[in-house]
């Protein structure tokens, strides 16, 4: 079985496709399940696919793993590397890569629901494959949702993902109990002020300067506003203003990512960025009132912690005791936290990816690896496939009433 998903793994990897637009990744993964006997249904939530194997009466166990890859230039020197190039959602052309390892996920899924087709006298109910799409724009899940994921199929009493990480060598897995990543909000900010010559600022309301004292003020929502008990996060990523040296523009655009796990504090943030967006622009007489406006938000992932010991423990007894380590929360966000919204108790646990050598030698020395997102991140391709497999096998069979 495992050199049919190394090749799947290959080809995913060769073949990435942005968000939103995985029709191919999607129909492989739908043939792949097809060929082993699951009922297939392709464009949920747009190009979603969700495979279904019924094996009587039981508990019903889902898994995800993300179609979606991202616009980044492969730079691994891999055999198998990505050199797709394409034109993105702007029309802009842009490189493709499979840089956070959901070619990883998709190909660990088709290992485990092989596995359970092969072996279906080891379980009993229903376990459900989904392939979501659109998992970095943080829509997919709330897009399969909207179209019926947990009503026009069997609704999971429990949902389980891994996540590829270089925190931890390959051959190892982390679980983290309780919150494990953070609240994720995108907001787009516009401050207006009154244009004119670069020469002659005592006619205009700069929002240059007015935008330069916002964000000097929004650091003060964490370090001053929130119990510094209660991780928060506020990174301005991007400000554009202005077009020419000696002009002094009417408008900024910022944009902002804010992180949290407690839904209070969250609020909270977002409420201090308008108050405080509005205070600064008052006080500096600006013609009006920014515009504040969340265009993207997705919750924080917690992990049922009754379900995620009981998981971690079969996991010892499959993996190792010590290759099964409690990991710690990040701030980093995933939309598989959107299925507990829906009241199914969730896991996700972090897959080590980095060969144990260069893990060892990087510890050592005090170095950064390349991880998700970078255009040198490449997991240790056969222990993450083999551990993820065995992961979510031992994982599904637990929960499926094993013998």
């Amino acid at each position: 079985m495992y050199p049919q998903v190394e090749t799947l793994y290959e080809d995913l990897h060769r073949n990435p496709e942005l968000s939103y637009h995985e029709e191919k990744t999607a129909a492989t993964i739908a043939e792949q399940l097809r060929k082993l006997g699951f009922a297939v249904t392709t464009g949920v939530g747009g190009t979603g696919a969700v495979g279904i194997l019924k094996n009587g009466a039981g508990p019903t166990v889902m898994i995800r793993a993300e179609l979606d890859a991202l616009p980044v230039p492969e730079k691994t020197g891999l055999t198998y590397a990505s050199h797709v190039t394409t034109h993105d959602d702007r029309g802009v052309e842009v490189p493709v890569m499979h840089a956070c390892g959901h070619d990883l996920h998709m190909s660990i899924g088709i290992g485990t629901a092989t596995l359970l087709a092969q072996n279906k006298n080891r379980w009993h109910g229903t376990f459900i494959y989904v392939g979501q799409p659109a998992e970095e724009r943080i829509g997919g899940a709330k897009a399969m949702l909207k179209d019926g994921l947990f009503t026009r199929f069997p609704k999971p009493d429990f949902a389980v993902a891994v996540h590829d990480s270089n925190e931890y060598p390959s051959g190892t897995i982390a679980y983290t109990p309780g919150f494990s990543a953070a609240n994720s909000d995108s907001v787009d900010v516009t401050i207006f002020g009154v244009g004119g010559h670069g020469s002659r600022p005592q006619a205009t309301v700069d929002p240059i300067v007015l935008a330069a004292r916002t964000i000097v003020s929004w650091q003060t929502i964490v370090a001053r506003e929130i119990d510094p008990q209660d991780p928060a996060v506020i990174t301005v990523g991007s400000i554009h203003g202005g077009t020419k040296h000696n002009i002094i523009p009417d408008e900024v655009h910022m944009q902002l990512t804010v992180r949290s796990y407690q839904d209070d504090v969250r609020k909270h943030l977002l409420a201090a960025i308008q108050r405080i967006a509005d205070a600064e622009a008052a006080s500096a007489n600006a013609p009006k009132k920014p515009i504040v406006q969340v265009t993207e938000s997705v919750g924080a992932v917690y992990n049922d912690p009754q379900l995620s010991d009981r998981l971690a423990s079969v996991l010892k007894q499959v993996l190792g005791e010590s290759n099964v380590v409690k990991g710690h929360p990040i701030m980093g966000s995933d939309d598989f936290a959107e299925y507990r919204q829906f009241g199914v108790p969730s896991a996700m646990f972090a897959l080590g990816a980095v060969e144990p050598a260069k893990f060892a030698a990087a510890q050592k020395a005090g170095e950064n690896l390349p991880g998700p997102h970078s255009p040198f991140f490449a997991p240790d391709r056969e222990p993450s496939l083999k551990t993820g497999i065995e992961t979510e096998t031992a994982v599904v069979l637990e929960l499926l009433g094993r013998p």
